[in-house]
């Protein structure tokens, strides 16, 4: 079973931005999509980036334009840089497959929380 690992989230004023990182155990990382999620108090999980095997992206309406999903194969990690970040971007974010490819995905990580708010 594949392990998912989050990091990169914090405390950011509005406008700001923050890159989150994701590593993946295992090598069977280079040939899935993989996506981003996040979930905010109360709401149901949300995939809000994907990124496919061969590195092309699509984003949620709501990150259009601001967010920016990336992979190194070679690390077997996927990356979230997030820019003019406002605080309905508040969340837990987590990575794992994307939901639009597999119907089955890993485990979930522990997430990595990211709060927006002056």
């Amino acid at each position: 079973q594949v392990q998912l690992v989050e990091s990169g989230g914090g405390l950011v004023q509005p406008g700001g931005s923050l890159r989150l990182s994701c590593a993946a155990s295992g090598s069977i990382f280079s040939s899935v999509a993989m996506g981003w999620y996040r979930q905010a108090p109360g709401k149901q999980r949300e995939l809000v980036a994907g990124i496919s095997r061969g590195g092309s992206t699509n984003y949620a309406d709501s990150v259009k334009g601001r967010f920016t999903i990336s992979r190194h194969n070679a690390k077997n990690t996927v990356y979230l840089q997030m820019n003019s970040l406002k605080p309905e971007d508040t969340a837990v974010y987590y990575c794992n497959l994307d939901a639009r490819t597999y119907r089955r995905l890993w485990d979930w990580g522990q997430g990595t929380q990211v709060t927006v708010s002056s």
